[in-house]
């Protein structure tokens, strides 16, 4: 009884006007609503690609409906802007799932042994929950159960694995290796093996109850920032709380903001709702300036286990390169700064990554770098239509008369000479990330060191 009064009296607190509040009374107004930004901001981050892609249509990034698997048959460039920091070495299939009805079974075809693919599946708070594919199940293919939480059925004949999602809202990322512009017939090939069927299509089973509607509130950058509140309130119905959450979840209830619930509440007093407001802006860019200092890619990204109470860390990863696949899948090296630790700029800077036989990355699979710019963090369009150099590329990269090989990070062509060995940057700020597909052990311990990048 106590515990329910003092709720009660926190909550009707909370109520009150903040400019009549005492001074630590305020501060702990803006801590909670900075620790519910934190906690809900990769949720928001992740419907505004879901909403998109999914629920958009007609608009520039929509790829199909709910539970529809859609292959993109070719790498992205800087026209696609819903993912930042995206990879460009694989096609894509998405998948946006919503499993409250019913499963899904999701199809991934034989493929030969050498070539890399995966599904990575991700819940609403962007947790790598599971990986069909290559690394986990091999190349063999097979049918996977995709259910939501806490599902209860018979699972038919035929399927390879039950993977049961935290979330009811998740959405489903397919890469398939490309080794060249001449092989994208054969991933076309692949991709038309992906499917994914509700599972009472696949059972041949009567369909469920239809589950109650839902009004899917609209999202873009601009609402981020204006609705944000409202979003994190609709969000909640979609993603029961992890074991461990329970500060969390109490802290948006103090600030009246409920399991699908309008926001603001009535009781809310306007001078609350301004404060939070504010609160939003600020540690948007608490958390943008987190992600900045981000470079060990091993610690950002990971299954729920792993990213268990790092709400700050996974607010960062979701903000400076949401959908990062876990270290064991592929490991990042993000370069931001020079080997003098100077931000690398295209306007007055040009630099050179060099690699030797035993700084050549480790890797199962295949390992690329790629070219982004720092303001918008999408790819760097440019002359050459060159977005990254990669393993597949090694063959047609020039070697120096040490037998290294040097790449050129710059705004302008080191010369026709070079060419083959340049990965154009902006005229401005700009990062490069290092992506290694099923690092070996030694990429993994620290024994594989990736080199500095070097002003040229």
């Amino acid at each position: 009884m106590r515990r329910r009064t003092f709720l009660k009296a926190t909550t009707a607190m909370m109520a009150l006007s903040v400019s009549s509040m005492p001074a630590f009374a305020r501060e702990n107004a803006e801590a909670i609503a900075r620790e519910a930004y934190i906690y809900t901001y990769p949720m928001v981050k992740n419907y505004l690609t879901m909403y998109q892609y999914a629920l958009e249509p007609g608009g520039g990034q929509y790829k199909g409906p709910l539970n529809t698997l859609v292959n993109i048959a070719r790498v992205y460039t800087p026209d696609d802007t819903a993912i930042i920091t995206p990879n460009s070495d694989t096609p894509y299939s998405f998948i946006v799932f919503d499993l409250r009805a019913e499963p899904v079974v999701v199809t991934m075809p034989p493929i030969e042994e050498n070539r890399y693919y995966s599904l990575q599946l991700i819940d609403l708070y962007t947790n790598n929950v599971d990986y069909p594919g290559t690394r986990v199940d091999g190349n063999g293919g097979g049918d996977f159960l995709i259910t939501g939480p806490s599902w209860k059925g018979d699972t038919p004949k035929g399927i390879k694995r039950v993977i049961e999602m935290p979330t009811t809202l998740a959405i489903g990322i397919v890469r398939t290796q490309l080794f060249s512009p001449d092989d994208l017939e054969r991933v076309k090939e692949i991709q038309a093996g992906y499917k994914a069927q509700l599972l009472s299509a696949y059972a041949g089973t009567p369909v469920p109850q239809a589950p109650p509607a839902v009004e899917w509130l609209s999202i873009s950058d601009e609402k981020m920032v204006s609705d944000y509140w409202s979003l994190a309130a609709f969000l909640l119905q979609f993603a029961p709380p992890y074991p461990g959450d329970e500060a969390q979840r109490k802290n948006l209830g103090i600030l009246g903001i409920r399991d699908g619930s309008p926001w603001p509440p009535q009781d809310l007093s306007p001078d609350t709702e301004r404060l939070m407001k504010e609160v939003a802006v600020t540690t948007e860019q608490e958390i943008r300036d987190v992600a900045a200092s981000l470079t060990d890619s091993s610690k950002i990204f990971g299954s729920p286990e792993f990213m268990k109470g790092q709400y700050m860390v996974r607010a960062a990863a979701a903000q400076g390169g949401i959908y990062g696949n876990s270290v064991q899948e592929a490991l990042y090296v993000i370069y931001a700064f020079d080997a003098q630790n100077a931000p690398l700029d295209g306007r007055t800077g040009r630099y050179t990554l060099t690699f030797t036989s035993e700084t050549l990355p480790s890797v199962d699979a295949f390992w690329s770098i790629t070219m982004y710019d720092r303001p918008k963090q999408l790819l760097v369009a440019n002359p050459i239509h060159r977005y990254l150099i990669n393993s597949s590329m090694l063959a047609d990269l020039k070697k120096n008369d040490k037998g290294e090989i040097v790449l050129y990070l710059q705004n302008e062509s080191p010369g026709a000479d070079l060419e083959s060995n340049w990965l154009p940057a902006p005229k401005d700020a700009f990062y490069a990330v290092m992506r290694l597909y099923l690092p070996k052990p030694e990429a993994l311990d620290g024994r594989w060191k990736p080199p500095a990048i070097e002003v040229g």
